[in-house]
């Protein structure tokens, strides 16, 4: 029965950017057994108002607990920004537009917009943003700004978001081990790679408890 490793995330999340040295060590330790997919969640999808100060300053505690946490790199200039809309669905959206145009380019772009947001400071709710990303990581440019202006590459963003609810997945990151219908949570928040290794080595070798229904 086949065996697959669910990542649910959104490349706007900062405990997801903290998460991005064990989402890869995963892929590259697990590729071989059990392929790795990312399912984005919509952690501010559609937002549509300015970011306040009080937004940003509990945005700017969680950075910093991330920092703290895990030594992902922040720019903290992000926060002088003004009247920023925080909305992570195009994000999301140019996430399953690489999903769709190449699985094996997924991860680096991915991770692309997660630095780029979070270490360098560039606008990703802006086109122009994914389509120099997408150069970076050896997309199509033009195929890639047709297919993620499309009606179908909105739709299949939702459905990511539809799904990700449906499973009851409320924070990110979360992972899910998959072997034919069946799933198990492995993690529901950060964890770090060592505690999250020998659990996948586990649901490889003798299996997993079956999720319970939502």
């Amino acid at each position: 029965m086949p065996k697959e490793i669910l990542y649910f995330g959104d490349p706007m999340c900062s405990w997801c950017w903290g998460f991005a040295p064990v989402l890869k060590s995963i892929y590259e330790d697990f590729k071989g057994d059990a392929p790795l997919s990312i399912v984005v969640g919509g952690l501010h999808a559609y937002d549509d108002f300015p970011m306040s100060a009080a937004y940003k300053a509990d945005i700017r505690h969680h950075w910093e607990d991330v920092n703290k946490a895990t030594g992902a790199v922040f720019d903290y200039d992000f926060f002088d920004r003004e009247g920023f809309v925080l909305n992570t669905e195009p994000a999301c959206r140019a996430v399953v537009t690489a999903r769709q145009m190449n699985p094996l380019l997924l991860l680096p772009f991915y991770e692309a917009i997660s630095r780029s947001f979070y270490s360098e400071n560039k606008d990703t709710t802006d086109l122009e943003t994914f389509k120099a990303l997408t150069t970076e990581v050896g997309l199509d440019v033009d195929d890639f700004t047709e297919n993620f202006n499309s009606d179908d590459l909105k739709q299949n963003t939702k459905s990511d978001f539809q799904f990700s609810q449906q499973l009851g997945v409320s924070g990110f990151p979360t992972m899910v081990v998959k072997e034919g219908d069946k799933m198990a949570l492995l993690t529901a928040g950060y964890q770090p790679y060592k505690n999250l290794k020998p659990a996948i080595e586990d649901w490889l070798d003798i299996g997993f408890q079956e999720l319970p229904a939502e």
